[in-house]
C-alpha cells in the first residue's frame, strides 16, 4: 500500500536543483524535510514551501544521522530520499589537496551512503512492512565524461552511479528502488548569462532547468515506475549522444 502522504528527506535543498525537488514534493502534498548548510537560504525555502528544515553540514556525518533518525522517529519511516547535496570544487590537480578531495567526496558521496544504510536498517528493523520506498541519488554526466581539473568531483559522481546500483540490489528484500539522476548543463544562477549558441548546443535546443530534474526525480517515485531499478537516467538535453569533432 502506498502511503498517502509520502515522507520525503532531500539533502542538500537551500536553492538550485534541491530547492526544485523540494518544491516538486510539496506539490504533490508529501510531507518533507530536507536539509542544507546554508541556515538563511534553508530558512527561506522552509518559509517559502512549508517543509522541514535541518541546518547541518552533510560532511558531519552525526548531524545527518541526528537529522534521518529524528524523522524516522517522529514519522515512523522514510518513503523517499533524494540525495541530492553535491558541490564541484574544481581544482587543478597539481593545486589541490587530499584534504580537499576527501571533502568533496563526504559531500557528495558518503552522505548517501550515510541516508541509505540508515534506512535500510529501519526497514529492516521494523520487518519490512511499508511496501513502497524510493531513493533517488543526483549524479552526474562527469562520471563517464570529464575535463581538467574535476578529479575530485568525478570520483564522487563515479562513486554515485555504483553505489546506486549496489543499493538498488540490497534494500530490494525493504521494497525500496534505487536510481541515480545525471543531470548536464542545469541552469540554477540567475545571474548566469546564457547566449544562444549554449542552448543550440542542446539537442532539445536549451539549457536545462532544476525543474528538469525535479519531474524525473517525481517520474521516478511515481509508484508505477517500480520496474525502474539501479538505473542512472541522462538528462542532459542530448547533449551526451553528440559526436563532437575539434573545428577545421
Amino acid at each position: 500500500m502506498i502511503p498517502i502522504m509520502r515522507r520525503v528527506f532531500v539533502t542538500g535543498a537551500g536553492h538550485g536543483i534541491g530547492r526544485a525537488i523540494v518544491e516538486a514534493f510539496v506539490s504533490q502534498d508529501d510531507r518533507v524535510a530536507f536539509c542544507d548548510i546554508d541556515t538563511a537560504r534553508g530558512e527561506e525555502v522552509a518559509a517559502a514551501t512549508g517543509a522541514r528544515f535541518f541546518a547541518l553540514d552533510v560532511c558531519d556525518k552525526q548531524a545527518l544521522e541526528a537529522a534521518v533518525t529524528e524523522l524516522l522517529t517522529e514519522w515512523g519511516d522514510l518513503d523517499i530520499i533524494v540525495n541530492n547535496v553535491g558541490i564541484g570544487g574544481f581544482e587543478a590537480i597539481t593545486d589541490t589537496t587530499v584534504e580537499h578531495f576527501e571533502m568533496i567526496l563526504n559531500t557528495n558521496l558518503r552522505s548517501a551512503f550515510i541516508t541509505a544504510r540508515l534506512l535500510a536498517m529501519h526497514r529492516k528493523a521494523m520487518g519490512s512492512t511499508n511496501k513502497y520506498g524510493r531513493i533517488v541519488n543526483l549524479c552526474s554526466t562527469r562520471y563517464l565524461q570529464s575535463e581538467a581539473g574535476t578529479e575530485a568531483y568525478a570520483a564522487s559522481k563515479g562513486g554515485i552511479w555504483s553505489l546506486t546500483h549496489a543499493l538498488a540490489v540490497s534494500l530490494a528484500p525493504y521494497h525500496i528502488t534505487v536510481n541515480a539522476i545525471a543531470p548536464g548543463w542545469i541552469s540554477v544562477d540567475e545571474s548566469e548569462v546564457l547566449r544562444d549558441e549554449d542552448h543550440q548546443f542542446h539537442l532539445s535546443g536549451r539549457v536545462g532547468r532544476a525543474e528538469d530534474i525535479a519531474h524525473t526525480c517525481l517520474f521516478l517515485c511515481d509508484p508505477k515506475s517500480e520496474f525502474i531499478n539501479g538505473q542512472c537516467i541522462t538528462v542532459d538535453g542530448g547533449v551526451t549522444k553528440k559526436m563532437i569533432y575539434p573545428e577545421e
